[in-house]
């Protein structure tokens, strides 16, 4: 019996009528039967990976046994990086998390029930009213300040904050469950913990794997390396494996058949301090969604990382180092492994490298999501196409300019630095320009269209973004082309080298480099349009205060070489969007007859007849300006919508809105060049954010009845009230969870590799 558990029945002895009341313990409850299911259902939504509230992470036993941290792990204000606390990663037991601060949840203080048996009683005497909008004083969302008081400080919040218990603001535990919990907690919290093993078909690809990035030799080390820093924040899954197992590549200090001894390094390319080998390790705990970026591997991807990396006749004379010189410029890094094996690995699975800093860091989004625009489109070049990988000269005298920022963190520098940084792309930009003019003409075959990764639809949710395969939506105001260059500055940027943990200086200096970035994209695409008309294009993405940008930060764009491509001269870029459309048709992994309506009907073909009907009503709301469609002034950014027929067949859209701006070039005062007149939506089958910020459910037989009012409900609220009513799902609709969860199941029977428990958090009080 572990000194938790004596304590605790000691504290149950001495505590009498403090107790009283409490329920009997049972030895029959089961932490991974009975306790970890509870968490998973009512729990995890709000408390899982870095932005869990108070960090406390309650997807696994190692999380629920490490407790909570006052210390915040977004906060971009901070003057001073705090120490890492990745699960997993930066302690391994109890006592080494209470060293970094984190308190317990579970144990009881002396006549005290544990933190977590307080906090569920105060959730569970003041239940919602059903379905009914919470009050206002309940701060929910980005906005909330977590208070994460410690247990002596719990009688002072729950006075301040007597409906904010947990779970906090949504309908809470069942009765079950609830005497379930506490049962649990009065007997001493014990969990036993069942690590995932991998099955013996995943251990084999998995000494394959590690046999490959673990080769002796300069050359072997060198791709090892740069195998490992672009697969870090995978979560793997092998041909053959087992359903739910995911594992994910960490630095050890042991060898392949001994168990690992992680190396826990800030950042994935930090000096290791010893020798080590890769390793892959499982998946633990809970897998959500907003961490989830799946990554295939097996026989034929091992074959095809051997073609790339061992095939060509090279060499790596010597190794590089680790330092900052070294981080910031990969391409000075690894210029010995030919630069077309780099970029054909990346575009192989190019929607998991745009995942990675789209959806990242590290299960928040990009913190810097202001700096794009809400929907658009991105391609990659051809690489029989770029320069860089051509031509060996033109290579040498870009690799100095394509540093990036970030490796110095000083507060009194970020000016000074940013504009060196500034200057050294604009720099390279101009050299980029002038050896494109010397090209012959971009035409069709200049943009890359090897798999069904070519196109990708990208969605700002405000403050977080999804990534998918496919050209989702109308023609987008914006393009992205990556070339290799920009596609690996990026990902180093918004991924390798960006530290969650860092201060205001290193986030500052990632978030205006990624400005120069989207430019960058948008710039590339441009010399596809005719050149008379891309000083024009330009124009329209930079409005009012995005000239000012331009002039200050931006180079000059190229506006005299000419585009091969034959385009409608009034509107060149819709032209463009079309013909893709119909040149891509075999590559496209979303035709999208709803908002791309061409003639009478606007659903998908396979579809039942009830739900062609139900596609048919709801394409009337999508690609309209919100002048002509006044709610969309009412909807969050990511609105999904549960339809059920009479049969039970269901379906899932996502109903995104997207916000207009006149341009999204600073850092600060994004509601001054917001144009809300200018919103439209976009409706999509399937599950496009992880992070829902409603739900309405809809019968099938509704829908036309639910769209005619969201037609006229325009800016009264009391209509749109009326529609909440009626067919929302509020935080307390009674059974919000099952809809909430139903969610992640459709996602488990459509695309089940991808399938996490939705994040919670930005889901609105409407």
């Amino acid at each position: 019996m572990s000194l938790r558990i004596l304590a605790s029945a000691f504290a149950l002895l001495i505590s009498g009528a403090a107790f009283a009341q409490a329920p009997q313990s049972s030895p029959a409850i089961s932490y991974a039967r009975d306790i970890q299911p509870i968490f998973t259902e009512k729990c995890v939504a709000c408390h899982a990976c870095n932005d869990a509230a108070c960090q406390l992470n309650l997807g696994s036993a190692e999380g629920v046994e490490r407790g909570a941290s006052k210390v915040p792990v977004y906060q971009g204000e901070r003057s001073q990086a705090v120490a890492t606390t990745r699960l997993f990663y930066d302690a391994h037991d109890e006592a080494g998390w209470r060293k970094q601060g984190f308190y317990s949840v579970l144990d009881q203080q002396g006549s005290q029930a544990a933190l977590m048996a307080r906090m569920l009683e105060l959730g569970h005497q003041a239940p919602l009213t059903p379905n009914a909008k919470l009050p206002d004083d309940i701060v929910l969302g980005l906005e909330r300040n977590n208070m994460c008081p410690l247990p002596h400080e719990f009688e002072a919040y729950a006075g301040v904050h007597p409906k904010e218990g947990m779970p906090l603001a949504v309908t809470g535990l069942t009765d079950q469950q609830y005497q379930t919990l506490q049962r649990w907690l009065a007997a001493g919290a014990p969990v036993e913990k069942n690590p995932i093993k991998p099955s013996a078909t995943e251990a084999q690809q998995i000494g394959e794997w590690e046999a490959l990035l673990n080769r002796p030799g300069s050359t072997e080390a060198l791709v090892g390396r740069w195998l490992y820093e672009h697969l870090f924040l995978a979560h793997i899954y092998f041909v053959g494996g087992e359903q739910g197992h995911f594992f994910q590549w960490v630095r050890s200090r042991t060898p392949s058949g001994q168990p690992v001894d992680l190396i826990a390094t800030r950042r994935p390319n930090d000096p290791p301090g010893t020798d080590f080998y890769y390793r892959l390790i499982p998946v633990q705990g809970v897998i959500v969604h907003k961490t989830h970026i799946t990554y295939p591997m097996g026989p034929q991807k091992l074959k095809r990382v051997k073609q790339l990396f061992y095939a060509g006749d090279w060499h790596a004379a010597s190794l590089p180092g680790y330092g900052p010189r070294h981080r910031a410029n990969p391409f000075e890094t690894f210029e010995a492994i030919p630069a077309v094996a780099r970029y054909q690995f990346m575009l192989d699975n190019a929607e998991y490298f745009v995942r990675t800093f789209i959806r990242g860091p590290v299960c928040r989004g990009q913190i810097a999501t202001d700096v794009i625009r809400d929907n658009f489109w991105a391609l990659f070049q051809e690489p029989a196409h770029d320069r860089y990988l051509t031509d060996a000269k033109y290579r040498s005298e870009a690799t100095p300019l394509l540093a990036m920022p970030g490796q110095i963190d000083d507060v009194g520098s970020v000016l000074s630095l940013w504009h060196a940084y500034r200057d050294k792309r604009n720099e390279y930009e101009a050299l980029r320009r002038e050896a494109y003019a010397q090209m012959p003409a971009p035409s069709w075959s200049t943009l890359w269209a090897g798999n069904d990764n070519a196109l990708l639809t990208i969605f700002r949710h405000f403050d977080s973004a999804s990534v998918t395969k496919g050209l989702i939506g109308d023609v987008p105001l914006t393009l992205w082309l990556f070339d290799y260059p920009l596609l690996e500055r990026t990902y180093y940027q918004l991924a390798v080298n960006f530290d969650v943990f860092g201060n205001v200086s290193h986030q500052l200096q990632t978030r205006l480099y990624f400005d120069l970035i989207r430019n960058g994209a948008e710039v590339n695409f441009l010399r596809l349009m005719p050149a008379d008309r891309r000083g024009h294009i330009l124009s329209d993405w930079y409005q009012n205060s995005g000239k000012v940008k331009m002039w200050m930060d931006y180079t000059d764009i190229d506006t005299s070489t000419p585009s091969a491509l034959k385009l409608n001269e009034h509107d060149p870029k819709r032209d463009f969007g079309l013909q893709l459309l119909q040149r891509s048709a075999s590559l496209n992994a979303a035709p999208d007859p709803i908002n791309r309506c061409q003639g009478a009907y606007c659903s998908r073909p396979q579809m039942s007849e009830v739900f062609r009907d139900v596609e048919q009503s709801l394409s009337r709301l999508v690609s309209r300006p919100a002048a002509g469609l006044k709610v969309i002034g009412q909807l969050p950014e990511a609105t999904l919508l549960r339809i059920e027929a009479k049969n039970g067949e269901r379906q899932v859209y996502s109903l995104l809105r997207n916000r207009a701006h006149s341009n999204v070039a600073f850092l600060l005062g994004e509601a001054y060049r917001y144009e809300p007149g200018l919103d439209t939506l976009t409706l999509y089958p399937g599950v496009l954010s992880s992070y829902p910020n409603f739900i309405f459910n809809v019968p099938a037989s509704d829908v036309a009845e639910f769209v005619e009012d969201l037609e006229a409900a325009r800016d009264d609220t009391g209509k749109f009230e009326r529609i909440v009513m009626r067919w929302g799902v509020r935080r307390s609709h009674p059974e919000f969870w099952r809809y909430f969860h139903d969610l992640t199941t459709y996602i488990k029977e459509t695309e089940p590799v991808e399938a996490g428990v939705l994040d919670m958090n930005r889901y609105q009080n409407l």
